[in-house]
């Protein structure tokens, strides 16, 4: 598949309490990210390169091409991407960044002349540099300050090159274009954020990112000096050597294993391995190991990983996996059975029964919660300590944090290793795969607030309780977050169009994009929206039957 370059233009403003930022409803009927909020943006055109020819001498003067390329890291064509940002503002959201040909605001006037020309623009009937021709328009890029790159990842209907840039916006109103922007509003960073917690709001993850980094500043002015003083490092995503088996093969980036090899093996010896092999001890961070169980399966993926953190005499376990022989004996002989304290995250069957056979043949404390009454989790796993959120716990490889998540599971734990930023995960997030939210021990509703949580802390990777390690976590957590939300707004629309209804005669509805041969499990995470949903206030149940209120 292709990857286009594309831009993205966050326009600025001070309202009457401090910075906002122009966002986009994208029409429901998009093939790319129907209904989000999102930035003017879209592919760069040939076209774009026409645009040069209105620069103006007061944007030549000290911001031309070269200087371009070199803040955004490019051999060529970097000032292509800016006259896109540009004009996707124009079409988009009808703000035309542009000035006479002297550099002076445009007139009342000249402004309307363009608004009158923009659905020709939109419909490929005129090209932008025409209009800035016709209308001796000027394009000032040196008002745009360079903010981040996003690379759409593997897996995507289409991918795109996008970078992201800052301005201020010219005094003109707003006008959504009513095809692929349907509404429009400018919004202070922090409400916007709070809208997408609720589900009000759906973002994409550098929407998200965005949006989080502009709640630092105060105006406008403030946002685009930082911008323009910090602009992005050179990104590297190029595909990294990796040992499958007894071959070299080249990872690419946004598969699996590619964030793990390049950790491991920065050097691009092509030493680390692209598979996860059970029994394998692999070196993860400092004084930390993963060691993989052999319980693979459509659940567990590759197994449940265990984690092994410290130093000969002075081990820490965490999450034993099941209560299997090899893997037992393999985590023995790994520590010499010098193992201090085993935590687990929750008690679910492929992650803690392990535990008790390690304590009662080692004496390791016992860390982490009980399984709640009533569930079918591993009720044999009984803790020496309940820690609290917030504890620390001493290990051989650095304090741990511990976090309560609940959602996946009432009794849900990470442990955030701060001293290299790595967070055991567990279920709470997997690789791969979203978890499984199945009520009454299931809470969507917790998870969702857990995920958030854990944007607060700094993390650097994700070690997931199956699967590689994870790199930038936000954009992780992100893409979890609003991969709910949008299934909520499904649930909500199957309620409007096809509510009153049981649990499984909405599941057809809400889940019409998975198989139906799966809809019984759906139906479990249909269920866990409903639940938030009612304690959202958005949802009645009476009986068996659900109807929004």
């Amino acid at each position: 598949m292709d990857i286009r370059p594309a831009a993205t233009l966050a326009l600025l403003r001070d309202g009457p309490t401090g910075l906002e930022v122009l966002l986009l409803q994208r029409s429901w009927d998009a093939a790319f990210l129907p209904g989000y909020y999102v930035f003017p943006g879209g592919a760069v055109d040939d076209s774009d390169r026409a645009g040069h020819h209105h620069l103006g001498n007061h944007t030549r003067g000290g911001y031309d091409d070269t200087a371009i390329n070199q803040t955004m890291s490019l051999d060529g064509g970097g000032a292509d991407y800016l006259i896109a940002a540009i004009r996707e503002s124009f079409e988009e959201a009808g703000v035309l960044l542009a000035t006479d040909r002297q550099g002076q605001p445009l007139t009342t006037d000249r402004y309307q002349q363009a608004l009158r020309r923009r659905q020709a623009v939109c419909r490929g009937e005129l090209d932008f540099a025409r209009l800035c021709q016709d209308l001796a328009l000027s394009l000032p890029l040196d008002r745009l300050a360079y903010l981040s790159h996003w690379v759409t990842p593997a897996g995507a209907p289409r991918r795109f090159d996008t970078r992201f840039f800052l301005a201020r916006a010219p005094a003109q109103a707003a006008r959504h274009d009513g095809a692929e922007t349907i509404d429009h509003l400018w919004l202070d960073p922090h409400l916007a954020l709070a809208d997408h917690r609720r589900g009000d709001r759906l973002f994409s993850a550098p929407t998200l990112k965005t949006l989080r980094e502009l709640c630092a500043f105060a105006s406008a002015d403030d946002a685009i000096a930082y911008a323009r003083a910090n602009p992005p490092a050179a990104s590297n995503d190029r595909a990294w050597p990796a040992r499958k088996g007894d071959r070299t093969i080249m990872v690419e980036s946004g598969t699996p294993a590619y964030d793990q090899v390049r950790k491991l093996d920065p050097g691009r010896l092509g030493h680390a391995s692209a598979t996860i092999d059970p029994g394998e001890l692999v070196a993860i961070g400092d004084g930390v190991y993963r060691l993989t169980a052999g319980n693979p399966s459509v659940m567990t993926g590759p197994g449940t990983n265990s984690y092994l953190l410290g130093q000969p005499g002075d081990y820490t376990v965490i999450d034993p996996g099941p209560a299997q022989d090899d893997h037992l004996e393999r985590l023995l002989a790994v520590t010499d059975g010098q193992i201090r304290q085993v935590l687990v995250t929750h008690t679910h069957l492929d992650h803690s029964p392990a535990a008790k056979v390690l304590h009662e043949r080692t004496g390791a404390r016992l860390v982490g919660y009980p399984a709640p009454a009533g569930a079918s989790q591993d009720a044999g796993f009984q803790p020496q300590w309940q820690p609290r959120d917030g504890d620390q716990l001493a290990t051989g490889a650095g304090p741990l944090k511990v976090l309560h998540t609940p959602g996946h599971a009432s009794n849900h734990l990470c442990y955030l290793l701060e001293s290299q930023g790595l967070l055991f995960s567990g279920d709470h997030i997997m690789q791969g795969s979203t978890v499984v939210i199945n009520p009454p021990d299931g809470d969507m509703k917790a998870y969702l607030t857990s995920l958030a949580r854990l944007l607060e802390e700094d993390l650097a990777y994700i070690a997931p309780g199956h699967g590689f390690l994870m790199g930038n976590p936000a954009v992780v957590i992100d893409f979890l977050t609003t991969h709910r939300l949008s299934r909520e707004h499904k649930v909500i629309q199957a309620l409007h169009h096809h509510g009153p209804g049981t649990l499984k005669a909405l599941t057809p509805h809400a889940y019409d994009d998975v198989p139906a041969a799966i809809h019984g499990l759906a139906a479990r995470s249909l269920l866990a929206h409903l639940e938030k949903l009612v304690a959202d206030g958005r949802v009645q149940q009476q009986g068996e039957i659900w109807q929004l209120r």
